[in-house]
């Protein structure tokens, strides 16, 4: 692999460098993250081809899980073919207007899947604590409705990133110690003032995934307490094994990405490398591995997956 230029000639390029400390890996990580990738577009095209098709699946649940898909294809395609292209053939320059725009992008989709766990939480509590009235209240337009409210917060919350990010001077020093362009990352290339910057980026961690997490954990208590009053065994279990799934892809969403937030800003003992292996799982682990946790837990979207999967 060519040597990785870390001298940015350009005063309107800013330069990533991959993994820290282990660039002379890159073309040997580049396999793992170009297989989650691929694994994770197939997957998750495969969920929107087979709940597109088959009109039984035109679900709220099912919407949910398209929308999801969604998100997952956005979220690793604003990251990967860049890394890539960093592995590969050491292009690692990327204008300050690609860098703001990929950052917007990210936090946005990061704030719009956030928005959509919650859904699903308040989806699995009607279902199971109001099954009666389910049809009601949640109908295939209000999911829609309830979809677009998350992702005009979602970009409500992000624009005030790149303006205020935009607003300060990068000196000399422009140099991004990731694959990709991340709001505190960027903001700590600045020679000027960035507190304003770091309590944005707390405020958002704590207001928009701390209250989301409030309301995912409010929705679960009461499903979990409306379960153990179920006295049918074979009730208790189908309602427990319809909310295992989301419980799974929650815990792969929100671990990685508080611990990723927080050692940003007060790791400071942690490896970089560490750092930003784990932002990068963040994008590709989900991705890749939500279409087998729903495929596997969901019976329904199992049954139709393996009539398209399995045609001789």
């Amino acid at each position: 692999m060519a040597g990785v230029n870390l001298t940015p000639s350009d005063p309107r390029t800013f330069i990533l460098t991959g993994i820290s400390g282990l660039e002379s890996a890159h073309e040997w990580i580049s396999i793992p993250f170009s297989i989650s990738y691929i694994i994770g577009l197939l997957g998750n095209f495969m969920l929107l081809f087979v709940v597109g098709k088959e009109q039984t699946l035109h679900k709220p649940m099912y919407l949910l899980i398209c929308m999801l898909a969604l998100t997952d294809i956005a979220m690793s395609t604003f990251v990967v073919p860049k890394a890539l292209c960093l592995f590969w053939f050491s292009l690692n320059g990327i204008t300050v207007g690609g860098c703001l725009t990929q950052m917007f992008f990210l936090h946005t989709v990061s704030i719009m899947q956030s928005a959509i766990l919650v859904i699903m939480a308040f989806d699995r509590y009607v279902a199971i604590c109001s099954p009666l009235r389910y049809s009601t209240i949640l109908t295939n337009a209000q999911i829609a409705k309830l979809g677009l409210v998350g992702l005009i917060k979602a970009v409500l919350f992000t624009l005030p990133m790149p303006l205020l990010l935009s607003r300060l001077p990068f000196c000399a020093k422009r140099i991004i110690p990731n694959t990709y362009c991340e709001h505190m990352a960027v903001a700590k290339m600045s020679c000027g003032d960035i507190t304003v910057n770091k309590m944005y980026g707390l405020v958002i961690t704590f207001l928009v995934i701390g209250l989301d997490l409030t309301l995912i954990a409010l929705s679960y208590g009461l499903i979990i307490r409306a379960v153990l009053g179920i006295s049918s065994k074979k009730a208790h279990q189908k309602a427990l094994n319809t909310c295992i799934a989301h419980i799974f892809v929650m815990l792969m969403y929100y671990l990685p990405g508080l611990f990723s937030n927080l050692t940003h800003r007060f790791g400071q003992g942690i490896a970089p490398h560490i750092h930003i292996i784990l932002n990068n799982l963040y994008l590709l682990v989900p991705p890749m591995l939500n279409p087998i946790i729903y495929g596997v837990k969901t019976k329904e979207l199992r049954d139709k997956v393996g009539k398209y999967t399995c045609r001789s």
